[in-house]
């Protein structure tokens, strides 16, 4: 185990900052857990009305999502637009479909995350969406992180895991998801300091000592080398035609002394034959 990560648990949140802020979402998730028992009593999904998705008047984000993007937002950020409410709200039968995969305790975490999300516009490709409805009904199994991004998993997997061995395909990107947690997690248990942390809590502390390399920060370094490479472009430049003209001046403070001794200390120009 690197001693270096051994030192960041050690030093983490001395304050007890990010602590207080973690429990708190907890409770939250609790209390919207205790509304939505849908793990308890899956039948009560049916209970879902489009409303609870998306109001049309006024246009504004259901109570369901309200929880899930505002009130949970400690737990996973989540950047939502209103169409994907829409679609959401116009496909109920289906989501209500997937939300009865999310909660079967015969499915795999794999499973659940490969389930046909993508059949709603807007909730396909890495799933975040999708993830964060898993993490939330079912974060008691212990076996899932609020980690949304497949990316940021890969990152934080090769940033601590000893000697990962990453396999070079999958299947499916749920296979994918659920060994990247799996890892960590393991990662988890095998601190001491870290094994009693609620599982956002070791999250939030992934993300605040190993921060992820987002487009826009790559591309800012990107910028900065450049600004960097132009500036020492100019200053080569600037150092060039100072010296030209140094040289320059050397050689014309030359020729004048030449033309000194030629024209004598008087400075005046001897007369030849057909200076008249």
């Amino acid at each position: 185990m690197a001693k270096s990560l051994l030192e960041k648990v050690k030093a983490f949140d001395k304050t007890g900052t990010i602590k207080t802020e973690v429990d708190g979402a907890v409770r939250l998730l609790r209390d919207f857990r205790a509304k939505y028992r849908f793990v308890k009593n899956p039948e009560s999904i049916e209970a879902l009305n489009p409303d609870d998705i998306f109001k049309l008047h006024p246009a504004e984000v259901g109570e369901f999502f309200h929880w899930l993007e505002y009130y949970l937002k400690p737990i996973g950020h989540l950047t939502l637009y209103s169409r994907v409410y829409r679609r959401i709200r116009n496909q109920l039968d289906d989501f209500k479909e997937l939300l009865h995969v999310t909660v079967d305790p015969k499915k795999s975490l794999a499973e659940k995350v490969d389930a046909p999300w993508d059949r709603i516009k807007g909730m396909g490709y890495d799933r975040h969406i999708a993830k964060k409805i898993i993490y939330c009904f079912n974060y008691e199994d212990g076996d899932i992180l609020p980690i949304f991004n497949t990316r940021h998993l890969e990152h934080f997997y090769n940033e601590v895991v000893d000697k990962p061995s990453f396999p070079a395909k999958y299947v499916t990107l749920g296979e994918k998801y659920q060994f990247l947690i799996s890892e960590l997690l393991g990662v988890k248990q095998s601190l001491p300091e870290a094994q009693t942390w609620e599982l956002p809590y070791f999250s939030r502390f992934l993300y605040d000592n190993y921060p992820h390399l987002t487009w826009t920060n790559l591309y800012s370094r990107q910028v900065k080398k450049q600004e960097q490479t132009i500036r020492r472009e100019t200053n080569r430049s600037n150092s060039e035609h100072s010296s030209s003209c140094l040289m320059n001046c050397k050689e014309k403070e030359s020729s004048q002394q030449r033309s000194t001794e030629i024209t004598g200390n008087s400075g005046r120009k001897d007369l030849k034959i057909g200076d008249y």
